[in-house]
This record gives structure tokens, C-alpha cells and sequence, in this order.
């Protein structure tokens, strides 16, 4: 069998696109979550960018323990002693350098003619492998580059110390059978083959990165770049999800091939990256998707009634989503409640369990059961990386509001913090717009965006949980902040006071820095 290593850039690649930005808190939980799957490397970010990035990925690399964690870094000395100095400390430290090999980036990007390119590779590659063994060398625009010099190059590098060669669809242009047939150009032309990991990491521009990267396999890849549902540039990477199931999946066509994928952890991995960047997934979205595993069609249901692989390819317990639904109320215990939660895939300390248990508990009093869905949110909700940036933050004491469709809406706040009560009331186009101009009188947040406010059931029913989710942005970073209970209002006055206290901490953070 071959062992096919599973690269994971979610916190690289994929927190550096719009929108999903990260603090220290929520890159370390994505990291734990990924160390809980089993992925063989987590590329933890690029450390010479800024010292939040360097931070991070060193704080990972003394975290994790059961997988490599790697740096980005470009063909350059300085880059090359960052990313060490960051990740040197990890079990299994990772290099990872790039040039680019297309003559269009080659001209226009790097200003390279392709002997300085063929030169500097060989120099940089030499001058990181003085540091580890562990050096991967990434070709980037691989495949818009010319096979003839990308294999010079691949040769080079090998030549000079690299032991894993990644070969980047970077723009997301090429196609299944072109990938396999670079792939499997390489392993033929390049010395010492047998010796190197060959690895595809590809974006979905056209909607063929899984596909490609599958085919990358077939053609004798042995490892796969990719990041939690799909996150990156543009239209994003490699779903890690989707690729994964679809090896497990069809044993018959990669049936010579494993990872050491633990693939009951997805759903929560997912579930983690969704929420901290204060989205959710497509309904239709493969694998981790509401309607995955959903069947409406009387046919369809006829079918799934009689035998379940009629119409299904893959079991939700496969993935983490468990087929349980046991209802919980007001009468039930925290062992039951414990029971359940372990159940559903969580190992919670003893303070986390008191205080979801507590919140489960003053739930039921304003809902008469809860299912599985809203035991989750619970759990998500209060063992969020953020959670604690309440702690010295502004807590909700009370909120009034009175609206109607023919007055002004009015709303008063009172905010607890430091044992402080501060009340304020403001007008508003609406209950929610009135709450949150009266928070901002006492918190006085500075000047930000909102990019995103949604509100989304976590059950059926009327009585149902309102998640709210608010997404802001200010000095160019990204604030997310999560609220939770049978009234929106409330749940968006608590996601909105999360996110300004994110803010505030921030803010604090950097003025210190300065």
C-alpha cells in the first residue's frame, strides 16, 4: 500500500483569504482539531510575513506533537531562517520553500530569466537543508510552466536536499488527465524518484482541484495538499473532506493506496473552521453539508427505506455525523446530557461540561427539548477558542426593546464589565440596529465594517436555537462573533459584544506592540 501523506494549509493558504482571517486562540483550535484527524503535515502559516504569523506558527509547532508542522517560505536566505526559527521547535519540523517556474510569472513576478531561476534553486534548497531534512520544494505555476525546465528544476532541487516536490495547480488551470500525466512524468524523469514524496496542491477555479488531485494520485502522487472545506485563494483549494471520502470511498479504484486519516473527526473539523469564520456550509456541500445525507424524492426515500446504499455512498457516521437524535429536556441529568455529548464526538474538561450543561440546563427552560443539533451548538458555542475573550470583555446584564412597523425602533442595553454596570439606549431601524447603537455608546468600538450577519435554526420548529453569526472588519482585520439562544435579539446582541471584545483585545494587543 501506498502511504499518501495528507498536507494540510488550512492556516495558511486558507485563513489568508478574504474573510477568513484567524487570531492566535482560533488557529491553535483548528490546529488541535487537525492533529485529532491524523493529517501527516499542517503547514501552520508563513512565518516571515508579520509577527503575528511567526507567532502562530510557532505556537503551533510547540503545540502539535502528532504530525510535522511546517513553514511557508520564498527562495530567499531571510525567508528560509524565519520559517526555521519558527518551526524548529515542533516534533517534526518542515521547510517549505517556493519559486515560481511559469514563464509568465517568471518574466513578470519574479523578473527571473530561467538560469537564475535553475540557480537559485539549487542555492536556497541547499541553504535549507542545512537546517533539516525535511524540506519540501514547491514549483509554483507548475502547471502553466514548461515540462522540460519544471524537470530541470525538480532535478535541482532533489539534487540539493529536497525530499518532498510539490507541484502546484496554482491558478486552478490545469485538468485531470494533465495532472496525472505530469505526475507520472516526473516519477519517470526525475533521479532518485523513489526517494521523494511527489505532491499536488491545486485550487478549484474550474471546479476540478479534487478531481486533479485524485488524478495526481493515480498518476503516482504521494501527498495530497488541501485545507478544511476548501478554504483558500480565489475559489479556493482542495477540499480535504471531499478528497479523502472519495478515496475511502472507491477502495477499487485507489486500491493501492491509505492515509492515516481518522475520517470520524471531519465533521467536527469542519464544523470548527465554519464557525470561527463565522460561516456556514452550502447546503448542497459535499460530505459536511446539511443536505448530504438528506433525501426528500419519494423515490429516493422508498430506496433509502429498503436499503440504505441505494441511494447513499457513504454513511454519516463515517464522517462523525451521528444518526442519534435523542431528544433531552429540562429533566435530564447531567450524566445523560454528558452521555450525549460524549455521543456526539466531544471530549469536554469538567469546566467545560459544567458550564455547556448550565446553558443546556437555562435552555430547556425556554425550550421544551433539545436534539442533537442544539446540544452541538452548545458545545461549539462555549468551547470556542473566543469564548474566553469574554472574561475580560463587556458581558450582557439585560437588554429592552420596543419596536413596531410604524414606530421607531428603541432599545436600552445594560453591559457588565469589571463589575461595572453601563446602560444606554439608542433608536434604531429596528430591534437589531437599536441594540447594537446603544452597545456601541458603551463600548464605543472603533470604526469597522460589517460584512456579514446571519441567523440560522439549529433544529426545526418555532421554539428552535437562533445562531447568529456576525463577521466585521477594522484596520483590515477580521472579527467574528457568535451568539446563541431562542431569541435572535439576544443571540445578536451577544455575538455582536464577542466580536467588539475581539476587537478590543486587538486593539490592546498592537497599541502594546507600538
Amino acid at each position: 500500500m501506498r502511504q499518501i501523506k495528507i498536507f494540510d494549509t488550512t492556516l495558511r493558504d486558507g485563513e489568508q483569504s478574504p474573510g477568513c482571517s484567524m487570531n492566535l486562540k482560533e488557529k491553535i483550535e483548528v490546529a488541535k482539531r487537525l492533529e485529532e484527524l491524523r493529517v501527516d503535515v499542517i503547514e501552520a502559516g508563513f512565518a516571515i510575513s508579520s509577527p503575528g504569523d511567526f507567532e502562530s506558527v510557532n505556537t503551533i509547532a510547540k503545540t502539535v506533537k502528532d504530525c510535522s508542522v511546517a513553514s511557508l517560505a520564498r527562495a530567499s536566505e531571510k525567508d528560509i531562517d524565519t520559517a526555521w526559527e519558527a518551526v524548529k521547535v515542533a516534533a517534526d519540523p518542515r521547510i517549505h520553500l517556493f519559486i515560481a517556474t511559469s514563464p509568465l510569472h517568471m518574466e513578470y513576478k519574479l523578473k527571473m530569466t530561467p538560469a537564475e531561476v535553475l540557480e537559485r534553486t539549487a542555492a536556497m534548497v541547499k541553504y535549507a537543508a542545512r537546517y533539516c531534512l525535511n524540506i519540501e520544494f514547491s514549483a509554483e505555476d507548475a502547471t502553466r510552466s514548461d515540462i522540460d525546465f519544471l524537470t530541470q528544476v525538480v532535478n535541482v532541487a532533489v539534487k540539493n536536499g529536497a525530499r518532498t516536490i510539490n507541484l502546484p495547480d496554482t491558478v486552478g488551470y490545469t485538468t485531470p488527465q494533465e495532472m496525472r500525466a505530469l505526475i507520472e512524468h516526473m516519477v519517470k524523469n526525475v533521479e532518485n524518484a523513489d526517494q521523494v514524496d511527489f505532491s499536488v496542491h491545486c485550487h478549484n477555479d474550474l471546479g476540478m482541484a479534487v478531481s486533479n488531485s485524485l488524478a495526481g494520485v493515480l498518476g503516482g502522487a504521494t501527498q495530497i495538499e488541501c485545507t478544511i472545506n476548501g478554504l483558500g485563494e480565489r475559489a479556493g483549494n482542495t477540499s480535504l473532506e471531499e478528497v479523502i471520502m472519495a478515496m475511502h470511498t472507491r477502495p477499487d479504484i485507489f486500491s493501492d493506496v491509505e492515509t492515516r486519516i481518522d475520517t470520524t473527526k471531519i465533521y467536527r473539523a469542519s464544523k470548527t473552521v465554519y464557525n470561527i469564520i463565522g460561516q456556514n456550509p452550502p447546503i448542497n456541500k459535499p460530505i459536511v453539508g446539511k443536505n448530504a445525507f438528506a433525501h426528500e424524492s419519494g423515490i429516493h426515500q422508498h430506496g433509502v427505506m429498503a436499503h440504505k446504499q441505494t441511494y447513499e455512498i457513504l454513511t454519516p457516521e463515517a464522517v462523525g455525523i451521528t444518526s442519534n437524535n435523542l431528544v433531552l429536556g429540562k429533566h435530564s441529568g447531567k450524566h445523560a446530557f454528558e452521555e450525549r455529548v460524549n455521543d456526539l464526538g466531544y471530549e469536554l474538561s469538567e469546566t467545560e461540561l459544567l458550564k455547556c450543561f448550565e446553558e443546556f440546563k437555562v435552555l430547556c427552560d425556554k425550550k421544551k427539548t433539545l436534539n442533537d443539533a442544539d446540544i452541538e451548538a452548545i458545545v461549539m458555542h462555549n468551547t470556542a477558542a473566543d469564548d474566553n475573550d469574554d472574561e475580560d470583555g463587556y458581558k450582557l446584564d439585560w437588554f429592552a426593546v420596543h419596536t413596531s412597523n410604524f414606530t421607531t425602533s428603541t432599545s436600552t442595553v445594560c453591559l457588565i464589565k469589571d463589575g461595572q454596570k453601563f446602560e444606554a439606549v439608542s433608536l434604531g431601524d429596528g430591534p437589531v440596529d437599536a441594540a447594537f447603537k446603544a452597545i456601541d455608546i458603551i463600548a464605543q468600538p472603533i470604526e469597522h465594517t460589517f460584512d456579514l450577519y446571519t441567523i440560522n435554526s439549529t433544529s426545526e420548529g418555532k421554539d428552535t436555537l437562533g445562531d447568529v453569526s456576525i463577521k466585521m472588519t477594522a484596520d483590515n482585520r477580521t472579527y467574528v462573533g457568535k451568539g446563541l439562544s431562542t431569541d435572535i435579539i439576544e443571540a445578536s446582541i451577544t455575538a455582536y459584544i464577542r466580536a467588539i471584545n475581539k476587537m478590543h483585545k486587538d486593539a490592546g494587543k498592537f497599541k502594546k506592540e507600538a
